[in-house]
């Protein structure tokens, strides 16, 4: 399992159902970069005048995201806005962010991708930039923020590699046609 990340795309978003399931995953916005900060929190226990135990707990995962822009369709699905009969996002300040899980892959330096799901979140509001146009452009890109949380049954992440002999080519090759653990009943 050689290879080193090099570089992201495919992100996918699937909204996840009061009942624990999750509609089928949707294909986002352009990838720029991605950084999943886990919360953790270690204490250590001193006996007899020495470090004798430690304990971790996990709180939530902040993740934010660069991706090159969101259609109305993808700024109201994340958010849970509605889109008016005229093609108009109103917010209102009562939205409420559905849940949803994330799925992205990573190339690896030697070809081969790193498959990642997040399986529990919220997106906030994003921060809106503008700049004008000047004689050298620059491109504004929009900056995702969420943060993810456990499931009831402590899950907050899968992971795999394609280059990996143990993993079944199967699982690769649906990664992203539901969320990996949670195939629809049919």
């Amino acid at each position: 399992m050689a290879g080193v990340k090099v570089g992201l795309k495919d992100l996918h978003v699937a909204i996840l159902k009061n009942d624990g399931s999750y509609d089928a995953p949707q294909k986002f916005a352009r990838a720029i970069d991605a950084t999943i900060t886990p919360n953790t929190n270690s204490t250590t226990l001193y006996a007899d005048d020495q470090a004798s135990e430690v304990a971790e707990s996990m709180g939530d995962v902040e993740v934010e995201i660069n991706v090159d822009d969101l259609s109305t369709e993808q700024y109201a699905l994340l958010l849970g806005k509605t889109v008016n009969e005229d093609g108009v996002v109103i917010d209102k300040s009562d939205d409420v962010s559905p849940y949803l899980a994330l799925l992205f892959r990573s190339l690896k330096s030697n070809g081969e991708y790193r498959y990642v799901v997040l399986y529990k979140g919220k997106f906030s509001i994003p921060e809106d930039s503008y700049r004008t146009k000047a004689d050298q452009v620059e491109f504004v890109n929009q900056t995702l923020s969420a943060k993810f949380v456990s499931k009831d049954d402590g899950e907050w992440r899968a992971r795999v590699d394609s280059d990996d002999p143990t993993v079944s080519p199967q699982v690769i090759d649906e990664w992203f046609d539901y969320v990996y653990g949670h195939m629809p009943i049919v």
